[in-house]
């Protein structure tokens, strides 16, 4: 949700929390039966549900792209690209950016509660993957109505969720747009990623 922006900005945006009640069954072979998504929306969802673009974040990264928080004077991450006029242009595109799956800015994560036991998940959260993630948006997808993403975006990290939704999905997505990004990681990323 966002209130109007001037000037090239998406202006005050509001996180949404999703929820998705359909099983993920994950590449470590465990099962989460329902996990929630935060997400923000830039721009309108069109009658066809056809302009919708998905932006998929870095491993530093967050549902946060464009706009404000209230009074904070930090913009969203990527706020030089997505917004009235600008490349990601949110008179045209709905867009949508999300706090992957297992991240720690309000989806479902090591930091919330694992609806099985009532405690913290803690370091008993499953090991997710690109694959995973990239299930969990298709989820995501479906929830909010999207049959096809017009476009999915993103760099680094992000641009493997990209990769990975043109191997695992590629009917759903009419254009991918990936920066910076790897086929492959390299071992020295798989050693700074593994569990001690």
């Amino acid at each position: 949700m966002q209130e109007s922006g001037a000037g090239g900005s998406v202006g005050i945006v509001v996180p949404q929390v999703v929820d998705i009640d359909v099983p993920l069954i994950l590449d470590c072979g465990r099962l989460l039966r329902r996990h929630q998504l935060i997400v923000e929306t830039y721009g309108q969802l069109n009658a066809a549900r056809s302009n919708a673009v998905l932006i998929c974040h870095a491993l530093s990264g967050d549902h946060h792209a464009a706009g404000y928080h209230g009074d904070e004077r930090k913009p969203g991450w990527w706020d030089n690209c997505i917004g009235p006029g600008k490349p990601i242009d949110t008179n045209r595109f709905y867009v949508v950016s999300l706090n992957n799956l297992g991240g720690c800015r309000g989806s479902t994560g090591p930091n919330t509660v694992d609806p099985e036991t009532g405690r913290v998940w803690g370091p008993d959260f499953p090991l997710l993957t690109v694959r995973d993630w990239v299930r969990s948006q298709g989820l995501l997808a479906t929830q909010l109505g999207i049959q096809q993403w017009a476009a999915v975006i993103g760099g680094s990290l992000g641009g493997m969720q990209v990769m990975q939704w043109a191997i695992d999905l590629p009917t759903r997505v009419r254009q991918n747009y990936k920066a910076t990004t790897y086929r492959i990681s390299k071992p020295e990323n798989e050693k700074s990623h593994k569990k001690p």
